[in-house]
């Protein structure tokens, strides 16, 4: 489960018979991850919902959550001997927060392959920025059940060699960011909110929503922790100014 997201639908499988992915989605997930599973069972449990069945992904979000974390960590490390390890550490939040997978799931058209329940399906979840970033960290697990963590890691490096290539200069993160460009044109500093609080004490997950009022801009970002979750909001501001 990345810092940011959880799905939040809570629909069942008893709301309908669940909507699922054909073989052929299935075969071109697997052509743009560059990875064929050998147990084909393994990715269509990744990419099951709860919403459509008790056996789902959510064990291997787990697993793909921390394959994800070392993996990218390690390929930081050796692209960026030079780094600091709070460099390295602002490295990986840009690469792993729940907007970034979003994004690399949308390249994947990982959404089109997700099996939901019916309400899920309609009401358009399986494009969410959490729903995404989940089933892709699932995924990852599922990879590392099928072949194992290096296979995964292969996976990771491929999917965001990009990213790791290109310079860097910035290194500071979202909020500092933010509110440097802000002050730059003068502005207001951005206002930061709670929304709501959910899951238990032991892994809670926060929503926050960043306000820039001269701009009129507003974003909402999740987190483990507040803190994250205005980082992950500001993240979402700071690109849509910064386009401007």
């Amino acid at each position: 489960m990345r810092s940011s997201q959880r799905s939040t639908a809570t629909a069942s499988a008893a709301d309908g018979p669940a909507c699922g992915p054909a073989a052929t989605s299935i075969e071109r997930l697997q052509e743009r991850l560059g990875y064929t599973f050998r147990d084909q069972k393994l990715l269509r449990r990744a990419l099951t919902h709860k919403s459509a069945s008790t056996s789902n992904f959510e064990r291997f979000e787990f697993l793909g959550d921390a394959a994800l974390d070392l993996a990218v960590a390690a390929l930081l490390f050796d692209a960026w001997p030079d780094a600091s390890e709070q460099q390295l550490t602002l490295m990986r939040a840009r690469l792993v927060n729940a907007n970034a997978l979003a994004d690399t799931a949308r390249r994947l058209e990982l959404g089109q392959c997700l099996q939901l329940g019916v309400s899920e399906r309609k009401s358009g979840v399986a494009d969410h920025t959490s729903m995404l970033a989940d089933a892709f960290e699932a995924v990852l697990g599922a990879i590392v059940q099928d072949r194992g963590f290096d296979a995964a890691a292969a996976v990771v490096q491929r999917l965001f060699e990009t990213q790791l290539a290109k310079p860097d200069a910035d290194l500071k993160d979202p909020k500092t960011r933010l509110q440097e460009l802000l002050q730059a044109r003068g502005m207001s500093l951005p206002s930061y909110s709670l929304l709501a609080k959910h899951g238990d004490d032991h892994a809670p997950e926060f929503l926050v929503e960043c306000f820039v009022d001269g701009f009129d801009v507003r974003a909402q970002g999740r987190g483990r922790s507040r803190r994250k979750a205005e980082t992950a909001a500001a993240a979402t501001v700071l690109r849509r100014l910064e386009g401007r």
